[in-house]
């Protein structure tokens, strides 16, 4: 199996940890300020940007904007999981060569554009991109009074760690 799809794997499976963790209360609580976002929110959107990897439109191209936005996924643990069980299959089965060039739409802030990427590098971007969202998750979490027995969740595997300076 491919490196990149490994680690991909290996951050999905954070999702499965965390999806077991909490309540469905929990899972859909918007109350943090500044963003008033929810864990789920957030974990329906990684799960939404690897669906669009699999599905292509007419054109063959992978739009990123083409969403799902299962609503339900924000606030049943179990069809988040379910959602979950969906994709890492899918990436288990991906006969992806990476080195392939696909056309991918998205938005990037003044309207949709076409970017040509090689799969290795969208799946790479994919997961940097459920790294950044698992540590907004995390500060939610913190806000919530949750704690997840990861100390690398939400931290990029290229952030250097920060020892304690002690207190003399």
């Amino acid at each position: 199996m491919n490196i990149i799809i490994q680690s991909t794997l290996k951050t999905l499976q954070k999702s499965q940890v965390l999806l077991n963790l909490i309540s469905n209360e929990q899972l859909c609580d918007a109350s943090v300020s500044p963003y008033y976002s929810s864990i789920g929110s957030h974990i329906r959107h990684i799960l939404d940007f690897y669906d669009c990897l699999f599905t292509t439109n007419s054109e063959g191209k992978i739009d990123l904007t083409a969403r799902s936005r299962n609503k339900t996924v924000e606030s049943d643990c179990e069809c988040a999981q379910n959602y979950l069980k969906s994709v890492i299959d899918q990436l288990n089965t991906a006969k992806f060569n990476m080195n392939d060039i696909v056309e991918v739409i998205d938005n990037l802030g003044l309207g949709k554009t076409e970017i040509p990427y090689t799969y290795g590098a969208l799946l790479a971007q994919a997961n940097s991109h459920t790294i950044h969202h698992y540590a907004i998750i995390n500060y939610i979490f913190d806000s919530l009074g949750v704690t997840l027995d990861d100390s690398d969740f939400g931290y990029n595997p290229t952030t250097p760690k920060q020892t304690p300076t002690p207190i003399n």
